[in-house]
């Protein structure tokens, strides 16, 4: 069997095993809890906005106002620790949270403002609203199909930069720029997640222009395929609460089988 094909390489070994970051939460370790809900808020910061965007048709500001807000308040009120697997599903769960808080505040006529003494977290809201212009939303899709696929971009954007990183920590750079430039690509096409496979220029073309060998080239990118596909496996398992969550997820992004 060819090994590219193979998700965290031969005999199927997949990542060392992380504790969740929705369990963490409630760790009485503050370290552990500081973690987690750091994990939680990069993974889920941008789905967070631009729903909010769509949803409720903030506008810009507002919609940056209402997304440090319910983080904030999620972490004073604690609201992750009476997350109940059993009941929904996480992303279910921060959703309707979301909801709630985005109802109350309207509500109440509350906004949360900058400058007001709350906690400002430190978040790319120019790059979230560059996002939400160059991959619009499209009415074919609700708002919780929406802040679904906007959770998956977040995840593989996070598994990139991992991998980028773990390169060039490394010292083989070449790994990951191969990789970037056969395997991923940016569609701006409403409908699809801009990190996708598709094939781009011929490993014979590759090889010349980094001074390789076609067989060196396969074998890099086999290799990156790999690592990549154990850091979306990693960061999935940091945001999902159970095993059956994490497996059923698995095998809906990358078409795993976890026994």
């Amino acid at each position: 069997m060819d090994h590219d094909t193979e998700i965290g390489g031969p005999g199927n070994r997949f990542p060392e095993t992380r504790h969740s970051a929705i369990v963490a939460v409630r760790s009485a370790d503050q370290e552990v809890r500081r973690r987690g809900l750091t994990t939680i808020v990069e993974s889920y910061w941008k789905p967070v906005y631009k729903y909010i965007r769509i949803k409720w048709q903030a506008t810009n500001e507002d919609a940056k106002d209402l997304t440090q807000g319910f983080f904030t308040t999620a972490v004073e009120k604690r609201y992750f620790d009476s997350y109940d697997a059993t009941k929904a599903s996480f992303q279910t769960f921060i959703r309707t949270c979301l909801d709630r808080f985005v109802a109350n505040q309207r509500k109440a006529e509350q906004r949360l403002k900058r400058g007001g003494g709350v906690d400002h977290l430190s978040l790319d809201f120019g790059e979230a609203e560059n996002e939400l212009f160059l991959q619009p939303y499209v009415s074919e899709i609700t708002p919780e199909e929406y802040f679904h696929r906007e959770w998956v971009r977040s995840l593989f954007t996070m598994a990139i930069e991992s991998l980028r990183q773990h390169y060039a920590e490394k010292g083989s750079s070449v790994y990951f720029t191969l990789f970037e430039l056969y395997d991923l690509r940016e569609d701006n096409a409403a409908d699809e997640i801009d990190t996708m496979l598709a094939a781009k220029p011929s490993y014979a073309s590759l090889a010349r222009d980094f001074g390789l060998s076609t067989t060196d080239v396969t074998n890099y990118l086999a290799a990156a395929r790999r690592e990549f596909r154990k850091m979306v496996l990693a960061k999935l398992r940091e945001v999902t609460a159970t095993e059956v969550e994490f497996k059923a997820e698995a095998r809906a992004l990358l078409g795993v089988e976890i026994k």
